[in-house]
C-alpha cells in the first residue's frame, strides 16, 4: 500500500500549477479570493463504495471522472462556473497504488475540462469499502443564479436531454452486458455535466426561473423544486425524452423504461423552468448558440406533488425516484 504522503505528493503533481490567487495543497486549508460581483458556489458530494459503484465494472479513471463529473454538475445546476475543488478518500488496502493513480488521472482530467483547480483534500484508511467525498466551489455573477425555488404556476417545465439512459446503463453493467448499449453504459459511468448550457440558462434575460440537476430521478428531483417553490407540477409521459436505445435495452431487459425516466437517477440532466412566453426564443437561443435541443415535458400548478398524465390516466409519482435513507 503505497503511504499517504506519496499519494499526496502524486496528486499534487497531478493536478497541476494553481492561479496565482491561490494557496493550493500542502496546507490546513485552501486560501482563495472571489471577484468582486460574484458569489461563491459550494457543495459537496459523497460516493460510497455499494452505493453508488461498484468496483466489478468501474474502472479507477471512469471512477475519477464520474466523481468529478456529478459535483461540476451541481455548479451547472445553479448557473454557475466551477473553479476548485476538495478530494478526500478513505482507501481500502487492497487498492494499489496504480488503481489510484489511474483514478487519480481520471478525476484531473474531468476537473481540467472544465477549468477546476484541485486545491486540496484529506486522505485516510478505509477497513472495508472505498469511500470518496467531493467539494466543489464555484462561482456565479451576482442576480445570476438559479434556486430550485423559483418557479410559478404555468411555467413550463423543461429537461436538457433524455431520461432513464443511465438507470439502464447501471442495470446492463450489473448483467455484464455493457458493450451491447455503450451509450447507456457511459451515461451511467461518465455522466457529462452541462456547465455550458447551465451557464447560458442563467444568463441576464433567460427568463428561467428554477433549476437543478437530476441526480435521484425526475419523480424525486421534481417534487423537490416543487417543495421549494410551494407548487405542484403535472407532466406528460408522452413527451418525456427517452433515446431509441434506451427504448430497445428497456425490451430486452424485461422492463418498463417509464420507470427507468422517473425513477432511475444518475441521469444529471438540468431541469428547469421558465414563463410559456420565453420557452420557444430559448430554444432558439439554446439551438442557435449551443446546437443542441431542450424539451418540454409539462407545466407548473397550484398544489404540491408530481402528476404524471398518461393513456391510463393521472397518478402522483412524487419522490418515487432514488432515496438514499429509505433502502
Amino acid at each position: 500500500m503505497v503511504s499517504e504522503r506519496q499519494l499526496i505528493d502524486y496528486i499534487k503533481g497531478a493536478a497541476g500549477k494553481v492561479p496565482e490567487r491561490v494557496d493550493g495543497i500542502g496546507d490546513d486549508c485552501a486560501v482563495f479570493g472571489c471577484r468582486e460581483g460574484c458569489k461563491q458556489l459550494v457543495s459537496v458530494d459523497t460516493l460510497v463504495e455499494g452505493v453508488h459503484f461498484d468496483l466489478t465494472w468501474h474502472g479507477p479513471r471512469e471512477l475519477g471522472h464520474k466523481a468529478a463529473a456529478v459535483n461540476i454538475s451541481d455548479i451547472a445546476a445553479m448557473g454557475g462556473k466551477p473553479c476548485f475543488a476538495l478530494l478526500s478518500m478513505a482507501l481500502p488496502a487492497r487498492l494499489d497504488f496504480a488503481w489510484l493513480t489511474a483514478f487519480t488521472e481520471g478525476f484531473t482530467a474531468e476537473l481540467k475540462e472544465y477549468g477546476v483547480v484541485l486545491v486540496g483534500g484529506d486522505t485516510v484508511a478505509s477497513p472495508e469499502g472505498l469511500l470518496l467525498s467531493v467539494t466543489i466551489i464555484g462561482e456565479a455573477e451576482e442576480g445570476r443564479i438559479l434556486y430550485r425555488s423559483g418557479a410559478g404556476v404555468d411555467d413550463v417545465i423543461m429537461v436538457s436531454g433524455s431520461l432513464g439512459d443511465a438507470a439502464l446503463g447501471l442495470k446492463l453493467c450489473r448483467e455484464g452486458r455493457q458493450a451491447s448499449w455503450p451509450q447507456l453504459a457511459a451515461a451511467h459511468l461518465t455522466p457529462r455535466p452541462e456547465v455550458a448550457l447551465g451557464r447560458h440558462l442563467a444568463a441576464a434575460g433567460s427568463g428561467v426561473t428554477a433549476m437543478l440537476d437530476m441526480s435521484d430521478g425526475l419523480a424525486t428531483d421534481l417534487a423537490h423544486m416543487c417543495a421549494a417553490s410551494g407548487l405542484g407540477a403535472r407532466i406528460n409521459a408522452d413527451w418525456l425524452p427517452i433515446s431509441v436505445s434506451a427504448r430497445q435495452a428497456a425490451l430486452d431487459l424485461e422492463i418498463d423504461v417509464l420507470d427507468s425516466a422517473l425513477g432511475g437517477g444518475e441521469d444529471y440532466r438540468l431541469l428547469f423552468t421558465c414563463p410559456a412566453a420565453v420557452e420557444e426564443d430559448l430554444r432558439r437561443e439554446v439551438k442557435a448558440v449551443l446546437k443542441r435541443q431542450i424539451f418540454r415535458i409539462g407545466k407548473m400548478i397550484p398544489g404540491c406533488g408530481v402528476l404524471l398524465c398518461g393513456r391510463d390516466g393521472e397518478r402522483d409519482v412524487s419522490f418515487q425516484g432514488y432515496e438514499h435513507l429509505t433502502r
